[in-house]
């Protein structure tokens, strides 16, 4: 009968984890990443997926191999976002690099966002003809969404004030290219209206 220590390997865990999500410096299993990642690499490399480490950038994750007519094995399903989400993780990743281009005097290497400034650089990111009120309304369960997905870390909540730390994988997601053509279409979109 086969039993669990059989199969284990030093990086087991860390395996795991990054089937799940990504992976910040910050983990328990981040070390591990760094010193197996050749040996996580042909492990999940059999099953169709890559190994990303972004050492600079504090985090690691998995993302699906593509054959040459862009199919997968399937492993990890695909999720769509609605308009909305799109929009509020295009308004977080524009803050992030705007963060990266114009380090503040702390040198902090991480973006913080609290729902209310959120919720400003979205109205400022939204043009005339939008519905901004129905937008608003909903604001707090787009945000979860963006939340879920893995893209904002609920830091704490002082006075109906939620801090978030914008997640650096949100950079690997949202291109710069992919920034400006989604800009494009949103005005487009806008103008349409």
């Amino acid at each position: 009968m086969a039993n669990l220590e059989q199969y284990e390997k030093p990086y087991s865990k860390a395996i795991i984890r990054l089937l799940k999500s990504p992976v910040e410096r910050s983990s328990p299993v981040w070390d591990s990443i760094i010193h197996y990642q050749v040996d996580i690499q042909d492990f999940v490399g059999t099953i169709g997926l890559e190994l990303i480490i972004k050492k600079d950038e504090g985090f690691a994750f998995i993302k699906q191999l593509e054959n040459s007519d862009g199919d997968t094995l399937g492993l990890i399903q695909r999720r769509a976002v609605g308009f909305e989400v799109s929009i509020v993780l295009i308004v977080l990743r524009y803050s992030l690099e705007d963060f990266d281009n114009n380090p503040t005097q702390y040198q902090s290497n991480e973006k913080f966002i609290s729902n209310l400034q959120i919720r400003e650089e979205l109205e400022l990111f939204l043009q005339e003809g939008y519905n901004h009120l129905k937008f608003q309304k909903d604001m707090d369960k787009y945000i979860n969404a963006v939340e879920e997905l893995g893209y904002l870390k609920f830091i704490s909540e002082k006075e109906n004030i939620k801090t978030y730390q914008i997640q650096r994988i949100i950079k690997e997601k949202i291109s710069l290219d992919e920034l400006q053509d989604f800009k494009g279409k949103l005005n487009e979109y806008i103008q349409s209206i």
